[in-house]
């Protein structure tokens, strides 16, 4: 079977696209320093206890599994730790980076798949955004993607590497089967934070901003449910290694839910209330963001199974209980 190093494949995607891979017959290498991840979402494939920072903990995994290809995950992911944080977010995620592109070149491998963010957007001119929209992050951890992305463009160019530039809207849900949840300490994403308001076992879900200029007042995000992100990452590695061209593509639904919406949901699926607390509009979060999916669509022939948001809720809501 093909090796696929996955770095931070004991994290929420990284363990999801782990069995998608091995589903799809491929043999994927979780390299993971679980600062974040856990060890046993590793369950499809052999775990390399390593750090993107280390040189060496980069080489024994290649040495030991001679991958080809890699999926690169491992990065620092919350919005405002890298505001309060932004030296460890540029260490962590774009030097981190160039180690692991360094260790494919001296190691031959030819193809990543880089797991980029709608956050690399800002506050986007118009909507739904396409791969040609302006960037301009707002954040260090956007900005920190964005320098990624254009370190991956330069490498590719000199070194022959094939890549592509996912950019995930917002990514949600849980195993459909049950064997992987999300579990994020801090846990600072919406559906699972209202999941657990409305069971108990969270205090009541922080509304911020009911005046956006957007149906009911809230704010509008694009989610994708974390399966059908694992099954993109398998399309657009496929694609590449197949001969394909430099991928750049945004992964998300082109449909746009409001807090309200969730809430409205998640009241519906788990038959108990959502408590909520109103608080005033966090700086820098733009009333909507929705994708332009329509070119993986095409790219990638890639259509969402489980983004439907009552899908979304019920499986995160039967992974927390």
């Amino acid at each position: 079977m093909q090796p696929i190093l996955v770095t931070g494949g004991a994290g929420f995607i990284g363990a999801h696209t782990c069995k998608a891979l091995a589903a799809h017959g491929l043999h994927p290498i979780a390299f993971d320093n679980l600062s974040r991840g856990h060890r046993d979402m590793v369950r499809w494939g052999p775990f390399v206890q390593g750090d993107i920072l280390q040189r060496a903990d980069l080489d024994r995994a290649f040495e030991q599994y001679q991958p080809k290809s890699v999926i690169h995950f491992a990065a620092l992911a919350y919005v405002g730790e890298s505001v309060a944080q932004p030296l460890a977010y540029y260490q962590n995620n774009v030097s981190g980076l160039i180690n692991v592109l360094d260790a494919m070149v001296r190691h031959g491998a030819d193809t990543v798949v880089f797991s980029s963010s709608c956050a690399t957007y800002g506050i986007p001119d118009a909507l739904p955004i396409a791969e040609n929209a302006r960037q301009q992050p707002i954040s260090p951890y956007g900005h920190s993607k964005l320098v990624c992305e254009q370190i991956l463009m330069h490498v590719a160019a000199a070194h022959h590497l094939r890549i592509a530039l996912l950019r995930y809207f917002n990514a949600c849900g849980a195993d459909p089967d049950g064997e992987l949840s999300e579990r994020h300490d801090p846990e600072t994403h919406l559906i699972p934070l209202a999941v657990d308001a409305a069971t108990g076992r969270g205090p009541p879900l922080q509304i911020f901003g009911a005046d956006y200029p957007t149906a009911d007042g809230t704010c509008e995000r694009d989610f994708i449910h974390v399966s059908d992100l694992a099954c993109a990452h398998v399309a657009a590695l496929r694609q590449l290694n197949n001969g394909g061209e430099t991928l750049t593509l945004n992964l998300g639904t082109g449909r746009a839910y409001s807090i309200l919406e969730i809430v409205s949901t998640v009241e519906r699926v788990t038959g108990r209330t959502v408590p909520v607390i109103r608080a005033p509009r966090r700086p820098g979060d733009p009333a909507a963001l929705v994708a332009d999916a329509s070119r993986a669509k095409r790219l990638l022939e890639f259509k969402p199974k489980y983004s439907d948001l009552e899908t979304i809720v019920e499986t995160t809501w039967r992974s927390r209980t």
